[in-house]
């Protein structure tokens, strides 16, 4: 048990009252975890008696008092509470603090079973009415009252993330829930769908799960309408015996958890990039000479990603990230092709465009394995993606995976030759980098002797 907790459940204890650990930390030491999140119900303590019987631990925070939450020694702890709904969206509900309600009335207004478990600090007594459990051992995700859970729609979104985080199954009662308050979805701001988006991508063991889910409900067809029309979007099945664009998808989204750092920098444009690197297959998929194909959906893609991550405030950087991964993620099958024969340039070239975009080969090629490898061909099932083993040995040989190389001539140089900025020194850098890009040359002299027309030395 956190130090922090214990100190705190003894402090209550002194003043009269009982502390229990619930939620997340509970939740996650059954499933094996460590958990890193600690909350703390106290019982028979007014706030303001609460607050003064933590004062001596640490400065008592007040910042969710409006909800009868205080902060201290990092830890969240509250009275427990009655939430009446007072109007649309999330935040549209009216707290009233009551620290004399039973542990089974407090734990009943917590979304989900295993959400609903508490456990004494100081005795290690287990408090679980609704039999979470049960659940968990049953890798079950189950709502714990279905009449107030309809209360707050972002609880689906939550579901969605969940079954992703922990591998769970959602019973029929909480699909067809979710599927009955879709609509009400619409209610929720964006940077909160964005922030259940967040853990399903960057937490999710199985991020599949996550989306099936939002299909079961209909989730997707009422604020995801690019995702929902990736479903019934047809594939070649030489190339994806798998299924639909939408099955695709979810088979890379579960192979592009290989990748992750734990760092969300790298790892959001990464899953992002994955999600929405089908997205323009439905608007130019079409059937031709007995084939399903899909011609220029890479660039196609980009408007609905665009669209998409627009919508759930994800930032600039990460969607121009995004769309650079979208627009080129077939370039490592490309450059790979025995017809195509890539040249170091074209390395170079790409690199450059990628760094435009904020984004980088190395990234790239992580995007088109998940793409390669979230399918059922024979070389899938094995691992093996050749091509871009093929495309990152070349990319690396022109030393351009990481980052383009770095521009050889600079306005200095420029500027030494007599030259004051201004859009003819701009078209000259430009010229400079395309004759670095074509030659691979690193010499700024050379380099500008090319450019300008001069003879040799």
């Amino acid at each position: 048990m956190n130090d922090a907790v214990r100190k705190i459940a003894e402090a209550v204890r002194k003043a009269g009252g009982r502390a229990l650990l619930v939620g997340g930390g509970v939740r996650d030491a059954f499933l094996g975890l460590e958990p890193k999140d600690f909350d703390v119900e106290v019982y028979g303590l007014p706030l303001d008696v609460l607050e003064r019987a933590l004062a001596p631990l640490d400065e008592v925070e007040t910042v969710g008092k409006s909800f009868a939450v205080l902060k201290v020694l990092g830890v969240d702890v509250s009275v427990p509470r009655r939430d009446s709904k007072t109007g649309a969206g999330h935040r549209g509900f009216r707290i009233e603090a009551d620290p004399a309600m039973p542990l089974e009335e407090a734990a009943r207004r917590r979304d989900f079973t295993m959400n609903a478990m508490g456990q004494d600090p100081l005795t290690g007594e287990v408090f679980d009415p609704f039999h979470g459990r049960d659940d968990l051992k049953a890798r079950r995700l189950r709502m714990t009252d279905g009449s107030t859970f309809v209360e707050d729609p972002l609880r689906v979104l939550r579901a969605a993330q969940f079954v992703a985080r922990f591998e769970l199954e959602p019973d029929a009662a909480l699909v067809a829930t979710g599927a009955r308050i879709a609509e009400t979805l619409r209610e929720l701001p964006a940077e909160r769908l964005c922030e259940e988006w967040g853990k399903l991508l960057l937490k999710g063991r199985v991020p599949s799960k996550g989306l099936e889910f939002m299909r079961a409900c209909g989730v997707d067809a009422v604020l995801f309408p690019e995702v929902r029309a990736l479903v019934d979007c047809r594939q070649e099945p030489d190339w994806h015996p798998e299924g639909d664009v939408f099955v695709h998808t979810c088979m890379a989204l579960d192979v592009a958890v290989r990748f992750r750092t734990g760092d969300p920098a790298h790892d959001l444009p990464l899953m992002f990039g994955v999600l929405c690197h089908d997205f323009g297959k439905p608007a130019v998929t079409k059937f031709v000479e007995g084939r399903w194909r899909s011609p220029e959906h890479e660039e196609a893609g980009e408007e609905p990603s665009r669209a998409f991550l627009d919508r759930l405030r994800v930032s600039p950087d990460i969607i121009a990230q995004v769309c650079g991964l979208v627009r080129h993620h077939l370039a490592p099958a490309h450059f790979a092709h025995p017809k195509f024969q890539a040249t170091p340039k074209a390395y170079r070239t790409l690199a450059r465009k990628l760094a435009r975009a904020g984004t980088s080969i190395d990234m790239l090629v992580k995007v088109a394995r998940a793409d390669h490898l979230g399918r059922t061909t024979a070389d899938a099932k094995a691992g093996a993606f050749p091509a871009g083993d093929h495309f990152l040995a070349k990319a690396a040989e022109a030393s351009v995976v990481q980052a383009p190389e770095k521009d050889a001539v600079l306005g200095r140089h420029l500027i030494a030759r007599g030259m004051k900025p201004g859009v003819e020194m701009g078209a000259i850098l430009d010229r400079c980098r395309i004759v670095q890009d074509e030659t691979g040359l690193r010499d700024a002299e050379e380099i500008l002797r090319i450019v300008l027309g001069e003879g040799p030395r």
